[in-house]
């Protein structure tokens, strides 16, 4: 979780003082986001200097003035870094999200309504609301194959959650980080904290469902696109186990409307598609494409899903000790950071849902843990921290890794 400065309050600089929106209008917010750039150029000073130098108010004189010369105020360039095959800027991410190539893996590690940074809310009233523009610039620019990682402690993330639900986002899974008894020891007032000691966050897994478009003029998620696109050949749904080779997997399985429906594989649909296309109506084709002027190959199909790379052994329950050694970064005695997240748990899911050279977002960065993961595993990544501190310690923690790994892959 990084340090989230919110001097402006709230994502878009607002302090309170137009009329409360109803719930689902603060979540559905962000919305707007690809207009906020404009927006910020428009509010940018305009000064009109005379060869004295001296600013002239030429809204309250009608007199003829002297020859001018006109300055715009134009915002200071955004503080970048590039290591290697990684970008981390001292930015607002809701202000460089569309500067970023789209992601296929986007790490989320925000405020948890706890207090602990400067400008974090003491609690998690109003975290749904905080969320709620990135999140939808999330869905904007996320891909089918977009896996989203949101850490959060578990009254966080249930409170996020419906924003995200809301956003298109699918939950897939809830996995817990277990820091271990060590965590606590000694720092535990038995007469006052009436609980059990908290070692555990939470990170929830999100992916995207791809909505495509049929031959009809319809947008519609994939398990109903596929049955769409089938009726419209005017061919019997037995056709498709003969279309794939199967006795009755394809009925069974890709056509399914209930909870067993399962996604075909890239091989099984570009063979729909094919005896689609050669033995359904003329008029409709083409059948199953994605472009309306093709159908669909096998290489498309895999790239409308999240990737994963499975890993046996692994579960939903990561026993890992919170950062300590020479891993931790410090200033002086001091942590530098007060959640610093172990980086085996950052390269554990960068390498699950993505591949080397596939591009990974870090929009609150902190101390970068993600942006290191994807130097190590060769992604490409894009990290944003507002907080300049930081920020200076995030691009020497990358460029000292980077002198280690040596990696010639860049950005």
């Amino acid at each position: 979780m990084n340090d989230l400065s919110l001097g402006n309050g709230h994502p878009n600089g607002h302090t309170g003082t137009k009329p409360r929106a109803t719930f689902r209008e603060l979540l559905l917010e962000g919305e707007d986001a690809p207009d906020a750039a404009p927006q910020v150029l428009e509010e940018q000073a305009l000064e009109i200097v005379d060869p004295a130098h001296q600013v002239l108010d030429v809204q309250e004189s009608n007199e003829s003035l002297p020859p001018v010369e006109v300055r715009v105020r134009m915002p200071a360039a955004v503080p970048t870094t590039q290591v290697g095959s990684v970008q981390v800027e001292c930015a607002d991410a809701l202000s460089r999200y569309d500067s970023w190539l789209r992601p296929t893996v986007i790490v989320s590690d925000g405020p948890y309504g706890l207090g602990l940074f400067p400008g974090e809310m003491p609690t998690v009233a109003g975290l749904a609301e905080w969320y709620a523009p990135h999140v939808a610039a999330w869905s904007r620019l996320a891909q089918p194959q977009t896996t989203l990682w949101f850490w959060c402690n578990e009254i966080g993330w249930a409170t996020v959650h419906p924003v995200l639900a809301l956003h298109g986002w699918q939950y897939r899974s809830l996995h817990v980080w277990d820091k271990g008894v060590a965590h606590v020891a000694g720092n535990v007032n038995s007469k006052t904290i009436r609980r059990f000691p908290v070692v555990t966050e939470v990170c929830a897994q999100y992916v995207r469902e791809a909505e495509l478009p049929t031959g009809d003029g319809q947008v519609l998620p994939i398990r109903h696109w596929l049955r769409a696109e089938w009726s419209r050949t005017g061919l019997p749904f037995n056709k498709t186990n003969e279309a794939c080779g199967v006795k009755d997997a394809a009925t069974r399985k890709y056509f399914t409307q209930d909870h067993l429906w399962y996604f075909p594989p890239p091989e099984m649909v570009e063979r729909l598609a094919d005896y689609a296309n050669l033995h359904g109506r003329a008029e409709g084709r083409p059948y199953f494409s994605l472009d309306g002027h093709t159908s669909v190959r096998a290489e498309q199909w895999a790239k409308m899903r999240s990737k994963w790379n499975h890993e046996h052994g692994i579960t939903n329950v990561w026993a890992e000790p919170a950062v300590r050694g020479g891993e931790r970064l410090k200033n002086g005695a001091q942590a530098a950071h007060a959640n610093q997240k172990p980086l085996r748990l950052m390269e554990m899911i960068v390498k699950a849902c993505s591949d080397p050279e596939d591009v990974v977002w870090e929009p609150f960065g902190g101390l970068c843990s993600v942006m290191v993961a994807a130097l190590k595993c060769q992604r490409r990544g894009f990290a944003a921290e507002i907080n300049p501190d930081f920020y200076t310690l995030a691009k020497e923690r990358l460029r000292a890794e980077n002198s280690h790994q040596r990696l010639p892959f860049m950005l």
